[in-house]
C-alpha cells in the first residue's frame, strides 16, 4: 500500500486511539490462565494482539469476540493443552516472550515461531533466566533467535538482574514465577513499565516493588474484567502532530498515562509544548485521562537514561518532533531500538533525511538539528508498523506531497491510523 500524503492548512478534531497493545496483551494471558470467566473491552485491534488470541486458543483457551475490540475469556486455572501445531507469534515480539514465560511451566512441549522480522530478534534474553529457573528451552542460531522449543515442567524462583530494562524479559520471568516454587525476585537496571506487576495485584496475586527489585509469590489468579485504556504509543503520533503543526489543536480521549509510559509527555513538555491533561481517572487499575495538543513553538531537548525505557517506542516520533525545535536534541541509551521490527535507529535517520531532516546516527541513538522544514519525498517503512505512522506524521508538517510505500503494515498496532489522519485533515469530511 502507498499512501499519499499533503501537508493540511489546518488539524483538529478528536480521536479515540485503540486500547492499549501492552495491556491487551496481558489481559487476556493472564485471564486465560485465571479461575473464572472475564470480558476484556477495548481490546487493541492490531495484528499483534491477535497473534496472542490465536496462541492462547491453540493452547486450549476458550475465547469469543463478542465486537472488533471485545472479548471473553474463560480462564484454564493455570493448565493449559498441548498445542497441535506450532504456535506463531506473527510480527510480535510481546506475545513470543511473555508465552514463553508461560510454557515454561507447563508440563508440555511448544514450538513458538513467528515472521522473518521476529525471527531476527534476540532471544537469548528470556532463554537464559527460563534455563535457569528449571525449563527446558531452545532456540536457533546458538539459542539466540526463534524459532523456540521449550519443554515447560516444574520450577524453582529465582533472583535475577536483568542486564537490561525490558519489560518484556521482566513479564515473561514473573509469568513463569507463577508456576515456580518460592519466590521470583527480577532486579531492574532502569524501571521499565509496569502494567504486568499492576495487573497481578488488580488479580490477586503478591507482587511487591521495592525500588528497581520486584518480587512475587505464585498463586492462583482470579479473573477480572478489564477495559483496555487507549493506548499513549499510538497517542503520541496525534500528540506530535499536534504540537508541530502551525494550526492545530487536537484532542485523545481515553489515553492510558501510565508513569512508567510517559516519557513522550514529558519529553514534549521540556520541548515547551502545549499540552492539557484533563478528566484524569484509574480505570482496572491504570491511571487514565483526555490529553489536548496544540501547535507550540519547540525547544531541543536530551533523552537518555532512565527516561529511555519510558519512550522507548515514541522515539521515531520524537525524532519528527526534534526536526521542528530551535537547537540540537540528542537521544542516547537508546541501543534497544536497533533490535526492533526494525533497526529503528537506522531507518528512521535514514528515511527522515530523504525528508530533508539534518539528523545524525550515533551507536546509542541519534542527534537532531532543528528547525528544519521537511520537504516530501518517497519513504520506505521497512515493515515497521511505528516507522510507518512516524513517516506520516512527518508527511502531514512537510513541504509538498509525501508518499509512504509499505503503509499497510500501520495495522500491526494501529489498523485505523490512515482513517484517524483523514477526519484530522478533513480529508473525511470533505468526503
Amino acid at each position: 500500500m502507498r499512501q499519499i500524503i499533503r501537508p493540511p492548512s489546518r488539524l483538529e478534531g478528536v480521536i479515540t486511539p485503540p486500547g492499549d497493545k501492552s495491556l491487551s496483551h496481558r489481559a487476556v494471558i493472564f485471564n486465560a490462565l485465571a479461575y473464572g470467566s472475564a470480558r476484556i473491552t477495548n481490546y487493541a485491534p492490531g495484528e499483534d494482539c491477535a497473534s496472542t488470541v490465536r496462541c492462547l486458543q491453540a493452547l486450549g483457551v476458550p475465547i469469543e469476540r463478542d465486537g472488533p475490540t471485545t472479548l471473553t475469556v474463560h480462564g484454564r486455572g493455570g493448565v493449559l493443552e498441548e498445542p497441535a501445531d506450532v504456535l506463531n507469534a506473527g510480527n510480535s515480539g510481546t506475545t513470543m516472550r511473555l508465552l514463553a514465560g508461560v510454557l515454561a511451566g507447563q508440563p508440555f512441549l511448544s514450538l513458538l515461531t513467528g515472521d522473518r522480522s521476529l525471527r531476527s530478534r534476540p532471544m537469548d534474553r528470556i532463554i537464559a533466566p527460563l534455563r535457569e529457573m528449571g525449563a527446558e528451552i531452545w532456540g536457533r542460531g546458538s539459542d539466540r533467535f526463534a524459532p523456540l522449543a521449550i519443554r515447560g515442567g516444574r520450577l524453582r524462583g529465582i533472583t535475577y538482574t536483568l542486564p537490561i530494562a525490558s519489560a518484556q524479559v521482566k513479564s515473561a520471568i514473573l509469568l513463569a514465577g507463577l508456576f515456580a516454587h518460592g519466590e521470583t525476585v527480577v532486579v531492574e537496571p532502569a524501571p521499565s513499565r509496569d502494567h504486568t506487576e499492576r495487573l497481578f495485584q488488580v488479580m490477586g496475586v503478591s507482587v511487591v516493588r521495592d525500588g528497581l527489585t520486584v518480587r512475587l509469590m505464585p498463586g492462583p489468579l482470579t479473573a477480572r474484567d478489564i477495559s483496555v485504556p487507549g493506548d499513549i504509543s499510538s497517542a503520541a503520533f496525534w500528540l506530535v502532530a499536534g504540537v508541530c503543526h502551525p494550526q492545530a489543536r487536537i484532542t485523545l480521549r481515553g489515553v492510558g498515562v501510565n508513569p512508567t509510559r510517559t516519557g513522550i509527555l514529558d519529553a514534549l513538555r521540556q520541548m515547551g509544548a502545549h499540552l492539557e491533561v484533563i478528566n484524569p481517572r484509574e480505570e482496572g487499575g491504570e491511571p487514565v485521562a483526555d490529553i489536548t495538543a496544540s501547535s507550540s513553538t519547540l525547544e531541543a531537548v536530551e533523552v537518555k537514561g532512565e527516561m529511555v525505557p519510558r519512550i522507548i517506542d515514541e522515539i521515531p516520533v520524537l525524532a519528527v518532533a526534534a526536526c521542528y525545535a530551535h537547537g540540537t536534541t540528542v537521544i542516547r541509551d537508546a541501543q534497544e531500538l536497533r533490535v526492533k521490527e526494525s533497526d529503528r535507529i537506522a531507518t528512521t535517520v535514514r528515511e527522515l533525511r530523504r525528508l530533508g531532516a539534518d539528523i545524525e546516527e550515533l551507536p546509542d541513538g541519534m542527534r537532531i538539528r532543528g528547525p528544519v522544514r521537511l520537504r516530501g519525498a518517497v519513504c520506505r517503512t521497512y515493515g515497521d508498523h511505528r516507522l510507518a505512522m512516524a513517516l506520516g506524521i512527518a508527511g502531514l508538517l512537510a513541504e509538498g506531497e509525501t508518499a509512504i510505500q509499505g503503509a499497510e503494515c500501520a495495522r500491526v498496532s494501529y489498523p485505523s491510523f490512515w482513517e484517524h489522519m483523514a477526519l484530522l485533515t478533513g480529508a473525511q469530511r470533505r468526503g
